[in-house]
Parts: structure tokens; C-alpha cells; sequence
């Protein structure tokens, strides 16, 4: 575990909180970054006007938004179940300082009114004019929303997408190549807008439409690294017994299960992702699909301990974390993978050629073979037998 020091600003006196980013142990990557450091100045100067702001925080990474504000008694809403875990593990190194006693997702909401919105920009820009319109339902009238990101990971047209749904009131100054602006509450609301739910048509044995929320990745169109690894999912559940555990791990908008739904319906499929959004996206997608179907949805980081273990395991891992690139996550979705596999079991999985899973995999599993193989993708099939 790899910890930094993040030095802030609370009222008059500055602050020091110590953060470690879960998951990884590169020394490179921190918990926290100018963004941070900008939204927590801009949130306590918001704030200090003398009565006391009911405060919302929206996409924290890694907690320094809510331990930085913790005085404030914020309420946390995160897509990711990341910030559970580094939550928990940030509590332990800032013990004066008080965690937030629930993490809300999309899954469950807050309810409003807000004062004052504190948020991290996200990459999606989609999902930047999904959440503007959430927050003009949730904000008071007089309600303040900052927004900060590190100006290289803004979205395209976000300067557009903002001024569709809330108003400016100040552009404040950049640093550390990182921005803050302030709006006021807009009129645009999620009811009136109709780019909530993308999709497409899933061609073949499971002819389904699949939609998913815009926080969802490849929401609207096949992945071909997905394309490639579907032909062998139907191949793989036709081998397993009848009521075969199965789970799609990182499912996104559920394609994966949905193909193996369409081959055998006597499947018993679980769903997992770390974005809430796109839990809801699979629950959407199957139960109008498969709606008698035996199937569970679960909003985590990777695989929960009570969840148990899988005849078949389904995975079309991310390799990416916000701005950062890399195969830490599916180095630890794979070793959670092989503890939750039956003896018996397989992983079937596809992944960027040029991350090497050939080598990674076998740190997991004792039989890893390649399957098929493109330009950029490989299929492997994995176990212990």
C-alpha cells in the first residue's frame, strides 16, 4: 500500500490527510490530484458563509473529497463501488477524521434538497449531461455546484453540455493543469431528456435490444473485443450441467450473460460490475429479455466473498481507471476469479493483445489456452484442470 499526504485548507487551519489508492501498488499512482485539491478550497470557501450548507458529494475517486469535507457532514453518491474499499482503507490512516456512514449509487440515490454540490467531472459525456440534470432536481433554488477535473480528462464538448443544463457563474483559476468553475441551478431535467437509455440490436441466438446508462462502457455499440469473445461463450455453456453457476464479472450492459441466457435458460447467471449504472443497465436488459430467468445483481468491486463459487466465469476485464491505463484491475479481477471458480470450472475471457494475460493468467490458473485471437483482442480459456 502506497500512501500520500494531501495538505488542505479547513477554515483558517491547514490539514493534512494521508491517502492510499486500493487495488494497486504502484508508487506512481495517488489517491488524489489537483482537482481534489481545487474542489476542497472551492468547497470550504463555499461553505463559510455562516449558516450551514447541506452538502453533496458526487464521484469521489478515492475519498480526499470526503474526508477533506468530512466537518460538513457531507452525503456521498459514487457510480463506483471503488470508493466503498477506499473509503474503509483511508478511515484507518485519518482516524480524527469521520467517514461518511453510507455510500449512496445510483442503485439508491440521495434525496435533496442540496446547498452546495461538490463533483468530479467525469471522463463520459454522456454522463456529465446525465448527472447536470439529476443535480437541477436534487439542488436548491439557491443551490451552488462546483465541478473540477484535470482539464486533459475533460469531455469533449463539456463546455457545451454545461451550459445546456445549468448556469455559469465563474470560471475559477486553473492549476496544476486541473479547473473548478461554479454554476447555479438550470432548468433541465432528466425527464425531458432523451439520452438517458442507448443502445443497439445483439444479432444471432440472443436477437435482443440492449440499452444501458451513460455511465456504462460501450453503451452504444458492440465492443469488438466483446464481438469476438461472444461466439465462444455460447460454445462454453452448452458443456455445463443444468443450473450451472454463472457469472459475468465486469458485466457492463450485461451482453455477455444475455448470450449465455439465450443458449440455456436453466442457468442460474449472476451480474457484477463496479458501476452502479451499469448493474442497472443488465438488470434493465434481462428482464426484458429473460424476465422469468434465475438471475442475482450485484454492485461491487470485483467478486464479493459471499457470492461464492462459479461453473463458468465471464470476463471482458477494463483497463482503465479514470486517466490511468494499465492491467491492475484485471490482475485482481483474475485472482478473484480463480477463488471463486469450482473445481471444474472455467474463465473464458477476452483482452487487449498487447497486455500480455497470456503470462498474467498463469500466475492464477494451471491450464491457459488461447482460443481465437484479432488484430487487438485474444480469447482465453482458463482453470485448474
Amino acid at each position: 500500500m502506497t500512501t500520500a499526504e494531501l495538505v488542505y485548507a479547513d477554515g483558517t487551519l491547514p490539514r493534512t490527510l494521508s491517502l492510499s489508492r486500493p487495488g494497486t501498488g504502484d508508487p506512481t499512482l495517488r489517491a488524489w490530484d489537483a482537482a481534489d485539491e481545487l474542489l476542497l478550497a472551492a468547497g470550504r470557501n463555499a461553505a463559510s458563509g455562516g449558516t450551514e450548507p447541506r452538502v453533496l458529494i458526487v464521484d469521489d475517486q478515492f475519498g480526499a473529497l470526503s474526508f477533506g469535507l468530512s466537518s460538513l457532514s457531507p452525503v456521498v453518491v459514487a457510480d463506483s463501488a471503488s470508493l466503498i474499499a477506499a473509503l474503509d482503507e483511508n478511515a484507518s490512516l485519518n482516524p480524527s477524521l469521520i467517514a461518511p456512514c453510507q455510500v449512496h449509487s445510483w442503485i439508491n440515490p440521495p434525496e435533496g434538497p442540496f446547498d452546495l454540490v461538490v463533483m468530479r467531472i467525469p471522463r463520459q459525456v454522456d454522463y456529465l449531461g446525465w448527472l447536470l440534470r439529476w443535480l437541477n432536481g436534487v439542488m436548491a433554488d439557491s443551490g451552488v455546484l462546483l465541478a473540477g477535473g484535470m482539464i486533459k480528462h475533460l469531455p469533449a464538448r463539456s463546455v457545451d453540455v454545461f451550459a445546456e443544463a445549468v448556469n455559469t457563474e465563474q470560471v475559477l483559476p486553473a492549476r496544476k493543469k486541473a479547473r473548478v468553475i461554479r454554476f447555479r441551478k438550470g432548468s433541465a431535467l432528466l425527464g425531458d431528456w432523451p439520452e438517458t437509455w442507448k443502445g443497439y440490436q445483439l444479432t444471432g441466438q440472443s436477437d435482443h435490444k440492449v440499452e444501458a446508462l451513460p455511465a456504462v462502457f460501450s453503451r452504444e455499440k458492440l465492443d469488438i473485443g466483446t464481438r469476438l469473445l461472444l461466439s465462444h461463450v455460447a460454445e462454453a455453456v452448452t458443456g455445463v450441467e443444468p443450473g450451472a453457476r454463472v457469472l459475468d464479472l465486469a458485466c457492463g450492459n450485461g451482453v455477455l450473460g444475455l448470450t449465455a441466457l439465450a443458449e440455456r435458460q436453466d442457468l442460474q447467471v449472476c451480474f457484477n460490475d463496479v458501476s452502479s449504472q451499469a448493474v442497472l443497465s443488465a438488470s434493465h436488459n434481462v428482464e426484458r429479455a429473460f424476465p422469468e430467468a434465475e438471475v442475482a445483481f450485484v454492485h461491487a468491486d470485483g467478486v464479493e466473498p459471499a457470492q461464492g463459487r462459479f461453473d463458468l466465469i465471464l470476463l471482458n476485464p477494463p483497463f482503465h481507471e479514470g486517466g490511468v491505463v494499465g492491467d491492475h484491475i484485471a490482475q485482481r479481477l483474475f485472482e478473484q476469479a480463480a477463488q471463486h471458480l469450482s473445481p471444474d470450472g472455467i474463465v473464458l475471457l477476452v483482452g487487449n493483445r498487447h497486455l500480455g494475460y497470456h503470462r498474467s493468467l498463469r500466475r492464477y490458473f494451471s491450464s491457459v489456452h488461447q482460443l481465437d485471437a484479432s488484430p487487438k483482442f485474444v480469447v482465453f480459456r482458463a482453470g485448474n484442470r
